[in-house]
């Protein structure tokens, strides 16, 4: 079975912050890792070359196929800030409705910035997205 293609690597998170070109991205970035540690207690890892990831869980799919995920992380895209792991809780579809301005798909949040969002909403997802991803859905 093929390998991951996005595994944990040992690169510079904060080198990797430093370099988003698009400074709302870049601050923005900045925020998301802390607002991510302080939620997790996890210290922030690089997940590929542009996921910023917190902490990790082992997933194992019907075919056979299994790995290890960051349980949430966050990338700071051209397009929009990407947030993974926050949108699979129960509890989510309420707080994704008090969010603010954002859409989903494929798993991920999509938010412009995070002054388009209620920052107190996005620590409730932060929270139970980990929270699920670590111990409810999958073994942490």
């Amino acid at each position: 079975m093929a390998e991951n293609k996005t595994q944990a690597t040992g690169a510079s998170v904060d080198e990797f912050l430093a370099a988003v070109e698009h400074p709302v991205r870049r601050s923005d970035g900045s925020r998301l890792l802390a607002l991510m540690s302080g939620i997790t207690g996890q210290e922030a890892q690089m997940w590929g070359p542009t996921i910023v990831g917190f902490g990790r869980y082992h997933y194992r799919y019907g075919s056979g196929r299994e790995g290890d995920a960051a349980a949430v992380g966050f990338s700071p895209r051209k397009g929009a800030l990407s947030l993974y792991g926050l949108t699979a809780a129960p509890e989510s579809a309420g707080l994704l409705g008090r969010l603010g301005k954002h859409r989903t798909g494929a798993g991920c949040l999509y938010i412009n910035r995070l002054e388009d969002v209620d920052e107190a909403v996005l620590a409730e997802l932060i929270r139970t997205g980990n929270r699920h991803m670590t111990t409810v859905l999958h073994d942490g």
